[in-house]
This record gives structure tokens, sequence and C-alpha cells, in this order.
């Protein structure tokens, strides 16, 4: 089911709502999110439509009129593919492919052929074949020509399956296998994480593109791939990191997106069970984002479904080289100044000043405040390591500042 292919940038059309749960704003933002998702899997988005609703239409998603509209751009201009924010039912996705015919696809979808390109290890890839096996199974009806009732006649009365039930059978039957098979490489993956001892663990955790592996990179001066594109990273990696004379595991886990699909979620569970078994979380924050405050929010939620808010934590505050404030006039009297206008130290004396010794402002590729974030991760490492291990806080002195690198 999983194949990694190279292909040339597909044309797309994106399109969303404006509903009462998601003002003109929110849209725009996750239309953002959307195309750059679009550029990752592979297309790039020539024009965008959205529509103002109650709620999305139950057939087709958005209205009739503002379908036309969609063919007949899709039709002038030799689009192959229409992408929605939301996730369409089978009924929608089956009813829009027959007025526009073209591919019709959704967030949810999108975000699985990502995820299928970037799967590496057998792993990954396994878990990327349940999600996908669990998001087909309500979709099956429709999807190819073949699935017609079997006719009747001389032969073929009696007992028998319509062909989308055979298909249906043979999904639930892969889904089976493919959960068997994940349950046995976690057992071979527990084994792995007790045979790591009683090291103190710190996992990094953050929205996709924040800088994780950057950083992951810089602390642990390891080759992890690192992209300016969604999801680059999918497998955990852990390394042995040693901060003076301090030895931790750090792992680099897969980020986290708003809307996230479910099957995602249940099917890399286990592979967030490096976050579940952590220590320590360094909560990855890219500053110079727009939507940074919702991004938190979002990782949040996703740590709390995997019983891990409540895990100690520290906000790293990364990428702020290529923070910039929205410039404002200082004779500009009708603008209201807004976060978007706060500089990096106004922020600081926003709800980050609660946080506290807690909250770290870094730039993993320029290596900015790179000391400060190596001394407090070893503080707080030290912290949990004497708790461990009564007898061992002589081994480990105050940070010294003079013996950098080490």
């Amino acid at each position: 089911m999983i194949e990694k292919k190279d292909m040339a940038l597909e044309k797309a059309v994106l399109i969303g709502v404006i509903t009462k749960d998601q003002d003109e704003v929110k849209s725009k933002e996750y239309l953002d999110e959307l195309e750059f998702l679009t550029f990752t899997a592979g297309g790039y988005a020539i024009k965008r439509f959205t529509q103002k609703m109650d709620m999305p239409n139950p057939k087709t998603f958005i209205g009739t009129g503002k379908m036309e509209d969609v063919r007949q751009f899709i039709e002038e201009n030799d689009v192959g593919t229409a992408i929605f924010d939301d996730e369409l039912s089978a009924a929608q996705e089956r009813n829009i492919s027959k007025i526009l015919d073209v591919k019709v696809l959704d967030r949810t979808n999108l975000i699985l052929d990502i995820f299928a390109q970037r799967a590496q290890t057998s792993y990954a890839r396994t878990q990327v074949e349940l999600a996908q096996c669990e998001y087909l199974l309500p979709r099956l009806r429709g999807m190819w020509t073949h699935l017609e009732r079997q006719k009747g006649g001389i032969g073929m009365r009696g007992p028998g399956e319509t062909e989308i039930e055979t298909d249906r059978r043979i999904v639930r039957d892969k889904i089976a296998l493919l959960k068997a098979r994940i349950k046995t490489i976690d057992k071979q993956m527990a084994i792995q994480r007790g045979n790591r001892g009683k090291m103190v663990r710190v996992a990094l955790v953050g929205y996709t593109n924040v800088g994780k592996s950057t950083l992951m990179n810089v602390v642990s001066k390891s080759e992890v791939f690192a992209e300016n594109k969604l999801f680059a990273t999918l497998d955990t990696t852990v390394r042995k990191v040693v901060i003076q004379n301090l030895p931790f595991l750090l792992s680099d886990t897969v980020g986290f997106i708003r809307k996230l699909p479910t099957q995602l979620v249940d099917s890399f569970k286990s592979t967030l069970d490096e976050v579940r078994e952590a220590d320590l979380l360094l909560h990855v924050v890219d500053i110079s984002h727009p939507n940074f405050e919702e991004h938190i929010e979002s990782v949040n939620k996703i740590l709390g479904e995997i019983k891990s808010g409540d895990k100690p934590t520290i906000m790293v505050f990364n990428k702020i080289d290529a923070y910039e404030a929205e410039p404002l006039e200082e004779d500009d009297l009708e603008t209201e100044r807004t976060e978007k206008h706060y500089s990096l130290e106004e922020w600081k004396s926003t709800w980050m000043s609660k946080v506290g010794n807690n909250a770290l402002f870094i730039s993993a590729i320029n290596k900015s405040n790179l000391e400060d974030f190596k001394k407090r991760v070893y503080d707080e490492v030290r912290d949990i390591h004497v708790t461990r291990f009564p007898y061992n806080h002589f081994l480990y002195p105050d940070y010294n500042y003079e013996d950098m690198g080490k």
C-alpha cells in the first residue's frame, strides 16, 4: 500500500469553509497550513475557495453554486486534485468526485499520504499502513468500479457475499494482522527501553516543523534528518547525550498538528511511548510562527490524550533569529496594538513570565543561547538523577560555563 515516489508537483485547489466555529482569520490559517501540507506531499495550490455557511453541506461539503465555480476553474486550468480542509465522509467524497471528476482528498488523506512518503523503518510503515486501512474501511463503497453486486443466475445462487463485503473482510483481516505486528514490535521496543537502565529520559515534543530535529542534532552532535517541511521525522530517534559529565537519553518524536487524524493518533500511540515514559519533556515552540500560541494548545491537548500533560516540562521557544514583530508606526492612532506587534522582550513579560525558569529562548540553527539551554537541562536532569540515586549528588557539580561543549 505504501510506495515512496518522486513526482512532479501536482496542481491542486484548496477548499475550506467559514463557520461560526471557524471564523475568516482561522480559516485562512488552516488553509495556509493546508497549502504547506500540499507542498510537502508534492503538490502546489493554484487557488483557494472558501464559503461562509452555518455548517458544511452533508452531501457536498460546500454549496452547489460554489461547487460549480470549483468545477469550472478545475476544467479551465487542467487541475488534477481538489483538497478539502476538513475530513470528508464517504458519501461526501463520492458525491464530490462525481461532480468534479478529479482526485478528491481531505486533510486526513493528505496527512496520511505525507506519512506514507516519510515512513522509513518497517515499524513506521506498519503504523502508517494501519492508519490507512482504518481510514479506508468505511470508504470502500464506490471507490472502485468493480464494487458492484455479483450478478445472480445459474451458478450464483446460495449463500455468498458481495464484492464489497469481500473487500471489507480483506481490509479487516489486514488491520488485525497489522495490529498483531505492531504488538510484537511494541514488546521488542519495551525490552529495548528496559535495557537502557535507569538513565534519565528526556523527550523533545512540539508542533511539526518547529526545529526539534535540528535541536537534537546540535545537542547530541548526531545527524538526525531535518528539513523545512512538515513531518520530516516520523521514527523516534533516541541518542545518549552527555552535558558536562552528566549522561541522559534524548528522544526526538513525531511532530503534532491541528486536526490530527484520529487514526494516526491511535496507530502512533506506541511511538509516543517515548513521551509517556520520559522523565522530562522539552516542549519546542517555533516563536517566529504567527500562530505559535495555538500550536502550544494543540500539543498540550495531544499530550493530555496520551496522559503526559502533567510531566515536568521546559518550554523551549526556538527560532528567535527568525522572529519579527509586525511594524507599527508611532503616529498610527487607528491601528490597535496587539500581540503581533510585540517584541521578544514584551512577549517575555506576558504569560511567559509565569513559566519563569521553565521558559528558554534559543535559536538551534544559529546556536543562540545554547549554553543557557544546556545549563537548564543539566540542572533539571541532575535533580531527577539525584532523586533516583541519592548518593550520586557529589558526582555532578553545578554547571560550569567554562567547560563549554563538554
